[in-house]
């Protein structure tokens, strides 16, 4: 992965709205994801037939994950209901967002791991913890999971979060000055979808007002959402 390291920062795994889809040219990346980055560029190319993203909520992940499986061609697998999945399979690779959000299927997971192996195909799993968290009790499935690669991706850090809150706004065709990205960076939630929602409200409060987003506006925003935390909870 030596030549990642000079590519110019280009890779955002996030649905920006305004007409941007999970475009692989719409991307940004910084030290907070760009393992996860490249495991995508990497494909089909990859250290284990079964890969994890783990990382928190409003990290990127699914957003990733998604741009990966447009790239795959992959089948999205209900957590909820792999069987169906394992029955419309073949030899297309496969996708479960979130596998860890309840309890963990863990005959259902291990079918489809031994499928994928078969078909010589690769499986995508995005989960909030690392799988020697999941509670596994199937020791044929634990074992599975131990020889599968985990690639961590981190909460954004200010490179990341500033490069998303720009590119939002300009998605809007919105100019921005830095100051005011800089403040935004400082003091919202260090999550890619509470930039999404501060972005999106204060783009609806300027439009309302009829005035420019200032460093003001940005305060203003950023302390009602404070106080209504429950309404943007992510």
């Amino acid at each position: 992965m030596s030549d990642q390291k000079t590519d110019p920062p280009r890779q955002l795994p996030l649905d920006l709205g305004h007409g941007t889809g999970y475009s692989r040219d719409d991307l940004v990346v910084s030290g907070t994801n760009g393992q996860a980055v490249a495991l995508v560029d990497r494909w089909p190319d990859w250290p284990s037939p079964v890969v994890v993203l783990a990382g928190p909520a409003g990290s990127g992940k699914t957003h990733l994950a998604s741009i990966w499986r447009v790239r795959a061609n992959a089948v999205a697998v209900d957590a909820r209901r792999i069987g169906d999945g394992i029955a419309n399979l073949g030899t297309r690779p496969a996708l479960i967002d979130d596998v860890d959000a309840g309890m963990v299927d863990e005959q259902g997971l291990f079918h489809l791991i031994n499928a994928v192996r078969s078909a010589g195909s690769t499986l995508l799993l995005t989960a909030r913890r690392f799988p020697s968290a999941w509670g596994v009790s199937l020791p044929d499935l634990a074992s599975r999971l131990k020889a599968a690669a985990t690639v961590e991706i981190h909460e954004p850090d200010d490179l990341l979060l500033a490069g998303v809150i720009t590119k939002l706004f300009a998605d809007r065709q919105i100019e921005v000055e830095a100051h005011v990205v800089q403040y935004l960076v400082r003091r919202i939630e260090r999550s890619l979808a509470t930039a999404m929602r501060v972005v999106e409200r204060l783009d609806r409060t300027a439009l309302e007002r009829k005035t420019p987003i200032t460093r003001a506006l940005a305060a203003e925003t950023v302390s009602a959402m404070d106080e209504g935390q429950g309404e943007f909870e992510i």
